[in-house]
């Protein structure tokens, strides 16, 4: 006997009696079936869940930008949207250049702007003077409007020649050696250096104060003759024992050496101490 495909069977021989055991196998296999298909069904329902979500994320990410302009997560505005810089005030500077700074050596090469006051103290200052770890005792001090009194040979026409208005002598002394420097005082800066240029003769030593007559006599002294600004200035060094100088004889260079230099910064610094009184004047 037998039905329609799907149907209960029985085989031959079976009397009629179904085959239970065949009936049960069939029944579990189609259970077995049914359960692949739910789980086929599941995984596939997942992943089009998944894909929705997916979709709908995306699309409310475009709808955010859409609404938003276009901008994106970090929200930075555009260049139109950026606040402009505050104009600054450009800076001006003047067409008209300032003076220049005066020069020291113009206040001391001229009467007419050489206005400081003109004395031995002004220039040789002080009972000593030291240069470097060389100490020097300050002697005589001398200043005078009479220039050819305190010079030797020709040197007083020279100065007389050229406009002298004074001379200011002072000694100064170390180790038996004298040194006598005279500081001649001018109209003109180029009348005090042709006066240095034609030197001829010398100054006169001045003794006095504890040095004792020196360079006279004959003695052999050395001389020296200088000039800056309207000042000349000139040297006679020698023994306070009478002994003529040789060119051996250092200690005796060295002396007249460090008064020239020391007179030469007192120039100098006469100079620069008017320039800078100038230079903070109140302009009117």
């Amino acid at each position: 006997m037998s039905f329609g495909q799907g149907g209960p069977s029985w085989g031959p021989g079976d009397n009629g009696t179904p085959d239970w055991a065949a009936l049960a196998e069939q029944s579990a296999a189609r259970a077995r079936r049914k359960r692949w298909l739910m789980i086929g069904g599941g995984a596939v329902a997942t992943a089009a869940v998944a894909a929705i979500v997916a979709t709908a994320v995306i699309s409310t990410n475009k709808d955010d930008s859409a609404a938003s302009g276009g901008k994106n997560a970090s929200q930075l505005p555009s260049a139109t949207d950026l606040p402009s810089e505050a104009a600054q005030p450009e800076p001006s500077f003047s067409s008209v250049q300032p003076p220049p700074p005066p020069d020291p050596k113009d206040y001391i090469s001229d009467v007419k702007k050489d206005r400081a006051p003109v004395s031995a103290d002004a220039f040789f200052p002080g009972k000593q003077l030291k240069m470097g770890d060389r100490v020097y005792a300050k002697g005589a001090t001398n200043r005078t409007t009479n220039c050819a009194a305190t010079t030797q040979g020709a040197l007083g026409s020279i100065l007389a020649g050229n406009g002298c208005d004074q001379v200011i002598r002072a000694t100064y002394s170390r180790d038996g050696v004298a040194v006598t420097i005279g500081l001649a005082v001018f109209g003109t800066e180029a009348q005090a250096k042709k006066a240095a240029e034609q030197a001829s003769g010398g100054i006169a030593s001045l003794s006095g104060s504890g040095v004792p007559t020196f360079c006279r006599g004959g003695t052999v002294c050395r001389r020296t003759a200088n000039s800056y600004g309207r000042y000349a200035y000139f040297t006679v060094g020698g023994f306070t024992s009478g002994k003529s100088v040789t060119k051996a004889d250092k200690n005796v260079f060295a002396v007249g050496d460090d008064l020239t230099n020391f007179t030469f910064r007192q120039i100098r610094h006469r100079g620069e101490v008017q320039a800078s009184a100038a230079a903070t004047a109140p302009t009117t």
